[in-house]
C-alpha cells in the first residue's frame, strides 16, 4: 500500500513543480522594468540571446535528428532507443531555453528592484533563477518516469520469468536513449554557450579594461552587450542543460542497478526509489526557495541563500529517510546512511570549491600577490592552484564512494548479493547528493541574472548607491556560480560511476544468453595488462586532452576576432570613447555567435565517434575473444572519466581562482595599476578554463557513459 502511494508522488511532484515554475515566472514578470534607458539595454541582451539560441538549436536539432535515426535503426530495442534519444535531446534543450527565457527578463527587473531595496532585488533575481532549477528537475523527473512507465506498461508488458518482470529491464535500457539524448544536446549547449560567453568576455576585458581603461560594463565598450548575452547562453542555458542530463542519467543508471537487486529479491522498490527521492527532493527545493529573503538590508545575501539551502537539505533528508524506510527493505538504515553521505559530500565539495575560489582564503590571495611581479607569475601561481585544487575533492569523493559501497554491502541479505548491493549503495549516495539539485541550480542561474543587472545599472548610468546593491548581489552570484561548478563536477563523478556499473550490467545481459556461467563479478573486470585494453585506456585519456584543446582553441580564435573588432571600432571612431557615439554592439554579438556555432561541432561529435569507432575496431580485430572489445571500451570509459574529472577540477577551480584574484586586487583599490593589468591577463587565461572547457567536461564524462551504454550491443560478441 505504501509503495502504491509513493509511486503517485512522482506525477504529483511533477505537476506541482510545473505549476510552481509558472507561479514564479508570473511573480517575476509583474515587477517593473525600470527606466527607458534600462529597457533599451535589457532588450538588446534579450534579442541577442534569443537570436543565438535560435541558431544554436537549429544546429543541434539537425545533428540530433540524424543520430537519432541511426540509433533507431540499429540499436535494440528498435526503434525505442532512438525515439527516447530524440525526446531526451528535446527536453534538454527545452530546459536550457526555459532558464534563459526567464533570466533575460529577470535581469532588468532585478536592476529596477535594486533602485528600491537590496531584499527586493535578491528575491527577484533568485526567484528568476529558481524557475530554471525547478523546470530542469521537473522536466527530468517527468521525462525519465514517463519514458520508463510507457515502455514498461505499453511496449514491453508481461515479460515475467521466474517471478521477475524482465520488461522492466528492457524498458530501462530503452530509456537510456533518453539520457543519451539529454547528454548529447547538453554538451552542445554548454560548449557553444561557453565559447560564446568567453569570446566576448576576453575581448571586452583585454581591450576595454586594460587597453582603453574603461569600466567592465561601460556602454563605451562594443563587446559589452555580447558579454552580457554570453552570461545567459553559457551559465543559464548551458548549465541548465548540464544538470538536466545529470539528473536524467543518474536516475536511469541507479534504476538499472536497482533492477539487479529486484531480480535477486523481488523487491521492486529498489527500481522506483531513484524516481521517488527525486520527486521528494523537488518538493523540498520548493520550500527552500521560498524561504530566501534578507532579515535586514545589512545582512549578507549569501546568508539568506545558505538558510534556504539548509532548509532544503533538512527537508530532503527527512523525506529521503522515509523513502528508504518504505522502499529499501528491512536494512533501509544502511541506505539512509548512504544518502546522508551523498548530502555531506555535496556540502564538502561546495566548501572545498569556495576555499580555492573565494578571495578570503590563501589560494586566491597567493595569485593576487603573484600579480605584483607580472602576468607570468600570476599565470604560474594560478595554474599551480588549479593543480592543487584536485586533491581534496578526489579524497572526499573516494571516501564517499568507499563508504557508500561498504554500507550497501552491509545491507545485503546474503553474501552472494553483497557486490550488487554495494553498487546500489553508491547509487543511493548519488541520489542523496542530488536531493538539493533544484535549489543549487537556482543559485547558479541567480549568478548571471545579478551580473546582467549590474551591467544594466552601469550602462544606464544609475546612481552609485544602486550600483553598490547590484555589486553585492553580483559578488554573491560569482560565488554561487563557482560552487555550482564544483557541485556539478561531484555529481558527474558519481554519475559516471553509476553508469559505468550500468554498462557492465548491460554487457552481462547480452553475454549471459550464451554464457550462463558468467556473473557480474566476472564481467566487472578491465584487464589493462592486455595491450588492446591498455590502448583503449590511452584513447580515453587522450580524448579528454583533445576535447579540452579544441574548446580552448575555439575561445582563443573567437576572442581574437572580438579583440580585433573592438580595436577597429575604437580606432575608426574616436567619438565612442568620448561618449558621443554609440558602438556597434550587434557586430560583436554576431562575431561571438558565428564563432561559437562553428567551433562547437567538432568537439561536440568527438565523444560520440571515439568510443563507437574503438569498439567496432576491437570487435572485428579480436573477434575470437569476447572479453577484449567491451573491456577496451570499458577502459576508455574508465580512464576518460578519471582524467576528465582531474582536468575539470583543474580548470574550474584554477579559472575561478584567477577570476577572484583579479576581483581581490580590485577590492583593494588597485585598478589601473600594473598589478591589476597582470591579474586581468590571468583572468582571461582562466576564462575558457572555468566557463568553456571545464563545465563541458562534466557533460563529456556522462556522455561517454551513456553512449557506451547505448552502443554496448555493438561492442559485445555474444
Amino acid at each position: 500500500m505504501e509503495l502504491n502511494a509513493l509511486v503517485y508522488v512522482i506525477p504529483v511532484a511533477g505537476i506541482i513543480g510545473l505549476l510552481f515554475a509558472l507561479y514564479l515566472t508570473r511573480n517575476v514578470m509583474k515587477k517593473d522594468t525600470g527606466t527607458p534607458e534600462m529597457r533599451e539595454i535589457g532588450d538588446a541582451i534579450r534579442e541577442g540571446a534569443n537570436a543565438y539560441l535560435a541558431r544554436q538549436y537549429k544546429t543541434i536539432a539537425v545533428i540530433s535528428l540524424i543520430l537519432g535515426v541511426v540509433i533507431a535503426l540499429t540499436i535494440e530495442p528498435r526503434p525505442y532507443v532512438g525515439i527516447g534519444f530524440l525526446i531526451g535531446a528535446f527536453c534538454s534543450a527545452l530546459s536550457g531555453y526555459i532558464g534563459m527565457y526567464v533570466s533575460v527578463r529577470a535581469n532588468i527587473r532585478t536592476a529596477s528592484a535594486a533602485r528600491r531595496t537590496l531584499n527586493e532585488a535578491l528575491i527577484t533575481s533568485f526567484r528568476g533563477g529558481a524557475v530554471s532549477g525547478i523546470s530542469v528537475v521537473t522536466l527530468s523527473l517527468i521525462g525519465v518516469a514517463g519514458a520508463f512507465f510507457f515502455f514498461w506498461i505499453f511496449v514491453f508488458p508481461n515479460q515475467v520469468v521466474d517471478g521477475v518482470d524482465y520488461g522492466i529491464q528492457t524498458a530501462l535500457f530503452a530509456a537510456v536513449g533518453y539520457a543519451f539524448g539529454a547528454s548529447f544536446a547538453a554538451l552542445f549547449a554548454q560548449l557553444g554557450g561557453g565559447i560564446y560567453t568567453k569570446a566576448a568576455d576576453v575581448g571586452a576585458d583585454l581591450v576595454g579594461k586594460v587597453e582603453a581603461g574603461i569600466p567592465e560594463d561601460s556602454p563605451k565598450n562594443p563587446a559589452v552587450i555580447a558579454d552580457l548575452v554570453g552570461d545567459n547562453v553559457g551559465d543559464c542555458a548551458g548549465r541548465g542543460a548540464d544538470l538536466f542530463e545529470s539528473t536524467a542519467a543518474e536516475n536511469i543508471g541507479a534504476m538499472i542497478l536497482g533492477f539487479g537487486v529486484y531480480a535477486a529479491t523481488g523487491e521492486i522498490g529498489f527500481v522506483l526509489f531513484p524516481l521517488i527521492v527525486r520527486a521528494f527532493g523537488l518538493l523540498a527545493g520548493l520550500v527552500g526557495i521560498m524561504t530566501v529573503r534578507l532579515r535586514n538590508e545589512e545582512e549578507s545575501p549569501m546568508k539568506a541563500l545558505n538558510r534556504g539551502y539548509y532548509v532544503t537539505a533538512v527537508i530532503a533528508s527527512v523525506l529521503f529517510g522515509y523513502a528508504a524506510y518504505a522502499l529499501l527493505g528491512s536494512n533501509w538504515l544502511y541506505f539512509m546512511a548512504c544518502g546522508v553521505i551523498g548530502i555531506v559530500l555535496s556540502i564538502a565539495i561546495v566548501y572545498i570549491t569556495q576555499y580555492y575560489t573565494a578571495g578570503e582564503y590563501r589560494p586566491v590571495r597567493d595569485i593576487a600577490k603573484a600579480s605584483e611581479t607580472g602576468a607570468a607569475t600570476n599565470i604560474i601561481t594560478g595554474f599551480a592552484v588549479g593543480l592543487e585544487s584536485a586533491v581534496l575533492p578526489i579524497i572526499v569523493i573516494a571516501v564517499a564512494l568507499l563508504s557508500s559501497f561498504a554500507l550497501g554491502q552491509m545491507a545485503a541479505p546474503t553474501t552472494d548479493l553483497s557486490f550488487i548491493y554495494g553498487l546500489y549503495g553508491t547509487a543511493v549516495a548519488t541520489m542523496g547528493m542530488l536531493a538539493t539539485c533544484a535549489f543549487i541550480l537556482a543559485e547558479d542561474t541567480f549568478g548571471p541574472i545579478t551580473d546582467n543587472a549590474g551591467g544594466i545599472v552601469e550602462m544606464s548610468d544609475q546612481p552609485e548607491e544602486i550600483r553598490k546593491r547590484t555589486d553585492r548581489l553580483d559578488s554573491v552570484g560569482n560565488t554561487t556560480k563557482a560552487l555550482t561548478k564544483g557541485y556539478a563536477m561531484g555529481s558527474a563523478v558519481l554519475a559516471a560511476y553509476l553508469l559505468f556499473g550500468a554498462y557492465f550490467d548491460r554487457v552481462l545481459e547480452i553475454l549471459v544468453v550464451k554464457h550462463p556461467e558468467l556473473t557480474i563479478e566476472d564481467i566487472f573486470i578491465v584487464d589493462i595488462t592486455n595491450p588492446p585494453v591498455f590502448v583503449g585506456a590511452l584513447v580515453g585519456g587522450m580524448l579528454v586532452f583533445l576535447f579540452s584543446s579544441l574548446a580552448i582553441r575555439a575561445v582563443g580564435k573567437a576572442a581574437g576576432d572580438m579583440i580585433a573588432e573592438v580595436r577597429r571600432q575604437f580606432k575608426e571612431n574616436p567619438n565612442i570613447l568620448n561618449g558621443n557615439d554609440k558602438p556597434d554592439y550587434a557586430r560583436c554579438v554576431d562575431i561571438s555567435t558565428k564563432g561559437a556555432l562553428k567551433a562547437m561541432i567538432l568537439p561536440g561529435i568527438l565523444p560520440v565517434i571515439a568510443p563507437v569507432t574503438l569498439g567496432i575496431i576491437m570487435r572485428y580485430a579480436y573477434s575470437g575473444d569476447f572479453y577484449i572489445p567491451y573491456q577496451s571500451v570499458g577502459a576508455l570509459l574508465m580512464v576518460g572519466t578519471i582524467v576528465g574529472v582531474l582536468m575539470a577540477l583543474l580548470m574550474n577551480n584554477g579559472g575561478g581562482a584567477w577570476d577572484n584574484g583579479k576581483k581581490y586586487i580590485e577590492s583593494r583599490g588597485l585598478k589601473k595599476t600594473p598589478t591589476h593589468a597582470a591579474a586581468v591577463v590571468g583572468d582571461t587565461v582562466g576564462d575558457p578554463f572555468k566557463d568553456t572547457a571545464g563545465p563541458s567536461l562534466h557533460v563529456l564524462i556522462k556522455l561517454l557513459s551513456t553512449i557506451t551504454l547505448v552502443f554496448a550491443s555493438i561492442f559485445v560478441i555474444a
